[in-house]
């Protein structure tokens, strides 16, 4: 079975698009997607990059590419009234649910929170245990687990592992030794897959 693994920050609008058009690729391949927290604004100050530092016409078009992809994928995207966001809970939230085998079910509830329902509350750990309950999970156990010196250091390490392994934005898709950024690289993971099912 191949593996895809998927690089993530749910402070980036396009690991929304990806996760939601990834799973129906790795099933027609029976490729297992396998998430790695990678900490955007670790990443950023790493390469000395300013997320809104850019040409007014590009951040205007960039919204506009927005919409037309929430029109083609039939989806809920509506772009939040807080952003940017500190996302480093959240991720540390989905490295939690990890061992509870919930990782998936709460990305999801995180995006879908952030960038369909316009809740920026993602942000702070009142938000995220709200989540982690809805999927069965004790609040304080969540909690703690979150801000545990473990977990902390976990996502220190997913995040030097990728930027280790050439990773440098998120949505990106490691296939193998193959690295793949962006939601717009879909047909190449799609290639991928394909390829290496023969």
């Amino acid at each position: 079975m191949s593996a895809i693994e998927f690089f993530w920050d749910p402070g980036s609008t396009n690991t929304y698009f990806a996760w939601k058009l990834l799973p129906p690729i790795a099933a027609r391949y029976g490729a297992a997607i396998v998430p790695r927290a990678f900490n955007l604004g670790h990443v950023f100050r790493h390469h000395d990059y300013v997320l809104m530092d850019e040409p007014p016409a590009k951040i205007a078009n960039r919204k506009r590419d927005l919409e037309r992809w929430t029109a083609k994928y039939g989806l809920a995207f509506r772009f939040p009234d807080v952003f940017p966001i500190k996302t480093s809970r959240a991720l540390r939230g989905a490295l939690a649910m990890r061992g509870r085998g919930l990782e998936h079910e709460f990305i999801t509830a995180v995006l879908e929170a952030y960038w369909e329902r316009n809740d920026h509350s993602i942000a702070e750990i009142a938000g995220l245990t709200r989540l982690a309950e809805r999927l069965g999970v004790d609040p304080e156990a969540f909690e703690a687990e979150v801000e545990s010196p473990a977990v902390r250091e976990l996502l220190i390490a997913e995040t030097e592992e990728g930027l280790e392994r050439g990773v440098f934005g998120a949505p990106s898709f490691l296939i193998g030794d193959e690295l793949f950024w962006g939601k717009d690289r879909m047909d190449f993971v799609e290639d991928e897959l394909r390829r290496q099912a023969g």
